[in-house]
């Protein structure tokens, strides 16, 4: 449905390059990277509101680079909802249908028909001063789709909103997405957001993609030491001759299989942590100390010396419920060793890359 092909541009002292990917008809697809890299560029530039200096956008089979954003058939919801405020909310959702070539008595049952699905057919009346942060992403959400589009772009959608609303608004997107069949393209820095929503994703950084493909691949088998760590790989390592992880001078274990250089990368969730070392039979298990515990929301997570090392463990309730530890207390790390991924040296990832 949307072909991105060596996408390049220059604005404002910043420049995207060679940027290529597809989203597949009816993909929900997460473009990922941090402040600053380029994800709302590449947003705009298919939306035809930037335009692009090389490559081309294709979008349903069409190239789309000189066509107005109104041709396009995509819509582009913003973070910061973009609503008129001096309109009421059904006319902020009709407002656009008459660029799209939707008649006005159809136009006003589809809007009706959307608010309520979206659970603002009492606010019809409303001017935007008066909705809630959540109340405006919704309208904007049906203003994308009241003008029938083929591609619904998102911008953040959920980045404004309160944890509790952030959920509630995250179940209406994958619902709206399943039951719609249109194709989906959003640009978040939020893991939860793209786990949950996106069948697949792509990391940007500085202007340049540093990987694409499945969802679970990203997170799991990031393909550099910059993704491992954007997507929360947090345990990042040298590996020394044939497969070496040397942690200090006594402190060493083997991945297996590996090769010689590059990194091996291990998630929070995938390290456990125990007093007594009991962990089941061919896991890799190493003596540290525990320096902090320290809470991320709901979640508990340990920060454990190993050698000249530093761990991140995601902590079980158990560990916690048995009393929580001191920091300098003595405790073993343990992980199975197929929970290790190993990241090639940069020279030997882009190599890798020129042939595929």
């Amino acid at each position: 449905m949307i072909r991105v092909s060596g996408l390049g541009l220059r604005f404002a002292g910043f420049c995207l390059e060679d940027v290529s990917f597809r989203v597949a008809p009816g993909e929900f697809f997460a473009l990922m990277g941090p402040t600053g890299s380029g994800k709302t560029l590449i947003l705009e530039s298919v939306a035809g509101l930037v335009a692009h200096e090389t490559g081309s956008i294709r979008v349903a089979g069409q190239d789309v680079g000189n066509l107005p954003p109104e041709l396009r058939k995509v819509s582009l919801v913003y973070q910061d909802h973009a609503l008129f405020p001096h309109l009421t909310v059904l006319e902020n959702v009709t407002y656009g249908q008459r660029y799209h070539g939707v008649g006005a008595e159809d136009g006003r049952r589809e809007a009706l028909a959307l608010l309520e699905r979206l659970g603002l057919s009492k606010l019809v009346s409303r001017r935007p001063a008066h909705l809630s942060g959540g109340e405006k992403q919704r309208v904007s959400l049906a203003r994308a789709l009241a003008c029938r589009p083929d591609v619904v772009l998102l911008d953040e959608p959920l980045s404004s909103l309160d944890p509790q609303f952030r959920d509630d608004l995250r179940g209406e997107l994958k619902s709206l997405h399943r039951q719609s069949g249109l194709t989906f393209l959003m640009v978040t820095h939020d893991f939860v957001d793209a786990l949950t929503l996106a069948d697949r994703a792509a990391v940007i950084r500085a202007g340049r993609l540093e990987q694409v493909g499945p969802i679970g691949e990203v997170f799991r088998q990031p393909a550099s030491s910059f993704v491992a760590a954007f997507v929360g790989m947090r345990n990042i390592f040298p590996l020394g001759p044939e497969g070496e992880c040397r942690l200090g001078v006594e402190t060493v274990f083997r991945v297996p299989g590996s090769v010689s250089g590059g990194n091996v990368a291990l998630r929070p969730e995938d390290v456990f942590v125990s007093r007594e070392g009991a962990f089941p039979p061919g896991w890799i298990s190493l003596p540290g100390r525990l320096t902090a515990v320290r809470h991320e929301g709901f979640s508990w997570f340990a920060e454990v010396a190993c050698g000249e090392a530093r761990f991140t463990a995601a902590l079980e309730r158990q560990f916690l419920a048995d009393g929580s530890p001191s920091p300098g207390s003595p405790v073993r790390l343990g992980f199975a060793p197929e929970s290790l991924h190993v990241i090639p040296r940069e020279d030997e990832r882009r190599v890798a890359a020129s042939h595929s």
